[in-house]
């Protein structure tokens, strides 16, 4: 009849659009990533394609001297491979999950390498102040970073996976590193001119009394074998001493820095991601800034800022949620001030 209710049929049915889906998935109540396996496969081959290179490519297995080119290349490489990746990040998110989403994630991934990249400057610092000590040549230094680099990778992954779970379980963590970070920053501007004392370090003395050292350095071999009354006696060459206060310093940074990022994202994918890439270019920054370490001589002042302002941050986490983007502005300010003082003092010197 004319003007009657007919029951819809299926020709007159139309589904209700779904919303895009998101790319994460949930991995505790309340946390989620954006890393899917294509995203962790594209991350894991990008990082071990451009370590190869690193490695073995560009003069990875031969002794020689990085020069400040070299190292200023690798340096750009690095940063341009870790922009390139945000890049790559934004407009896969854009696609597959929304232009709100890519926003802030790329943009916890780029403030999170900042602060990562600044605080690691202190630990160059340390390896600079090791290789002094033990009289390490440039040319048998770049080994040592090699194994250093990597056994932070691996390290950072592990306690970055751990800290996320933890994190996921137990929020009240995140002040509990908060109040670290922040005791941390006021103890490094407290002591920023003073130089440890190496002779007397714990670890050190520990080696020594533990391992028989040979005096002189036999080029870049970690330990030698000499006969000593009919036996064979192996022995480790101080080269191999640096390495572990290297790998030593490495695990106390990490202490330091991973829970600086939880203030910024607790998703493990751009955790992970920003740290690495942060990581992977600090062997050529290393060559780069070893020569005019005594230019940046307040940057340490400026970390442990940084450090104080992401303590205080994730303190306030449940009281102001401070925006993201005016923390990446914080850090890059602070950083930036630092750096222009310390090349003015530099000058009047």
């Amino acid at each position: 009849m004319p003007g009657a209710l007919t029951a819809p049929t299926a020709a007159h049915y139309r589904p209700p659009r779904s919303p895009r889906p998101s790319p994460g998935i949930a991995l505790e109540p309340g946390l989620e990533t954006v890393g899917n396996f294509g995203l962790w496969a594209s991350f894991f081959a990008v990082v071990l394609v451009m370590l190869a290179i690193d490695l073995f490519a560009v003069g990875g297995g031969r002794q020689h001297r990085v020069s400040v080119r070299e190292a200023g290349t690798w340096t750009v490489i690095w940063i341009t491979v870790s922009a390139l990746f945000a890049a790559g990040l934004w407009f896969y998110l854009e696609q597959t999950a929304g232009r709100a989403v890519a926003d802030r994630k790329v943009l916890e991934f780029v403030t999170g390498y900042l602060i990562e990249k600044s605080l690691a400057v202190d630990n160059l610092f340390v390896w600079l102040m090791l290789f002094n000590f033990f009289a390490i040549p440039m040319e048998l230094q770049k080994r040592v970073l090699i194994f250093g680099v990597l056994g932070a990778i691996v390290l950072r992954t592990v306690m970055i996976f751990a800290g996320v779970w933890l994190v996921a379980q137990f929020h009240w963590l995140l002040y509990v590193f908060g109040a670290f970070l922040l005791i941390t920053g006021i103890k490094m501007w407290w002591f920023a001119d003073q130089e440890p004392d190496l002779e007397s370090n714990p670890l050190l003395r520990w080696l020594r009394r533990h391992m028989k050292v040979t005096e002189q350095l036999h080029g870049e071999r970690f330990s030698v074998v000499r006969e000593e009354g009919g036996k064979l006696v192996r022995y480790v060459t101080p080269l191999f001493l640096v390495l572990v206060l290297v790998e030593f310093s490495d695990i106390i940074f990490a202490v330091d820095s991973i829970p600086a990022i939880f203030a910024i994202t607790t998703d493990p994918f751009i955790v992970l991601t920003s740290n690495i890439f942060a990581i992977l270019g600090l062997r050529a920054m290393y060559f780069l800034l070893a020569d005019m370490a005594d230019r940046f001589a307040l940057l340490k002042y400026g970390l442990s800022l940084v450090l104080i302002f992401i303590g205080a941050k994730m303190l306030l986490l449940d009281i102001y949620k401070i925006p993201v983007l005016f923390s990446l502005g914080v850090v890059a300010a602070i950083i930036a001030t630092s750096v222009i003082l310390s090349l003015r003092q530099t000058r009047r010197r």
